[in-house]
């Protein structure tokens, strides 16, 4: 284990057609993990994420099962290279079911069948066009909590993703989601634009999809992680397996505390974040939250040779 060392994992946002083609025509092994996926999907989710249109990769039940394989086929090509074990991991949202695998916690197989059924309750929660997300950047965190609170009128609007300084995503009932940009932009916000998703993800609007998910997670097997998971939900670490099955059903409805996660990852040693999945989304925001972090991408052959060297 390098006690400098932590895994980040990403979530919705970072698929695209054709991810992880050139890792796959370097070593089977990626191919064999999304057949892994398939044979519990049911159907070929590498062909559809090669050979697919964005918008169906984009159907949230179709992108959670997607992402945790991605991230699932790098862990163990940076197993079978030889790379050394982190002290700790941490996901972001979705990402978090990833690191929960690699700690594990939960199977693959179990974890595939369950982010297909959350991406499907968290869709089935609330009817598209009903609810928003957007991002407000440029503000202190304080300000946007305001303007959720003074735009609610009775509605849900609250912040959900606290992502990097100045860098906060909002979610709820559309109409408020609009009356918080609306104060946000007047309060000097740089941006405030709404996001292109089809639910409010993280608001207590999806409480229906952690009910939803309750009796499946039940059912499955957790154990106590073999590496330390930073939580969402509270940005600490938690060893028994039942209070992790409940950390889980909350962070569907609870705010992804993710400076807080990448800044309990540094406390706890960590100078090198290696961001395990497709994209470089966590890089970016790593570098924002704590400049002193060196972070390090995984999603083509070059990044992965690079990272798999710098350790």
């Amino acid at each position: 284990m390098n006690s400098q060392l932590a895994f980040v994992f990403p979530g919705q946002g970072s698929q695209k057609i054709g991810m992880l083609a050139e890792l796959a025509s370097a070593n089977p092994l990626v191919e064999q993990t999304f057949q892994e996926a398939s044979d519990t999907l049911g159907y070929d989710c590498w062909k559809l994420v090669q050979e697919g249109e964005q918008d169906a990769i984009n159907l949230t039940e179709r992108t959670q099962p997607i992402l945790l394989t991605s991230s699932i086929a790098i862990w163990r090509l940076w197993q079978q290279h030889g790379g050394p074990i982190p002290m700790a991991m941490a996901g972001h949202s979705l990402g978090e079911w990833s690191a929960l695998v690699c700690a594990n916690v939960v199977s693959f197989s179990d974890a595939v069948e369950i982010v297909r059924a959350r991406g499907a309750f968290m869709q089935q929660a609330v009817p598209v066009g009903v609810g928003a997300m957007a991002a407000i950047m440029g503000i202190d965190d304080s300000i946007v909590i305001d303007a959720c609170r003074d735009a609610a009128q009775g509605q849900i609007v609250a912040a959900v993703n606290f992502n990097a300084p100045g860098q906060v995503v909002i979610a709820g009932d559309a109409a408020a989601v609009g009356r918080a940009i609306d104060i946000c932009k007047k309060a000097g916000a740089k941006r405030a634009v709404e996001l292109p998703v089809s639910a409010p993800f993280h608001t207590t609007l999806m409480t229906p999809a952690a009910e939803n998910l309750a009796a499946l997670v039940a059912e499955k097997t957790f154990s106590a992680p073999t590496i330390p998971v930073v939580h969402n939900v509270h940005a600490q670490t938690e060893a028994n397996p039942e209070a992790i099955k409940a950390l889980m059903l909350e962070q569907i409805y609870k705010p992804v505390l993710w400076v807080d996660c990448v800044k309990g990852l540094s406390e706890r040693g960590a100078r090198t974040l290696i961001e395990c999945g497709p994209g470089r989304v966590l890089n970016g925001l790593s570098k924002r939250i704590d400049r002193d972090l060196t972070s390090l991408a995984t999603d083509d052959v070059a990044s992965l040779e690079n990272a798999l060297t710098s350790i």
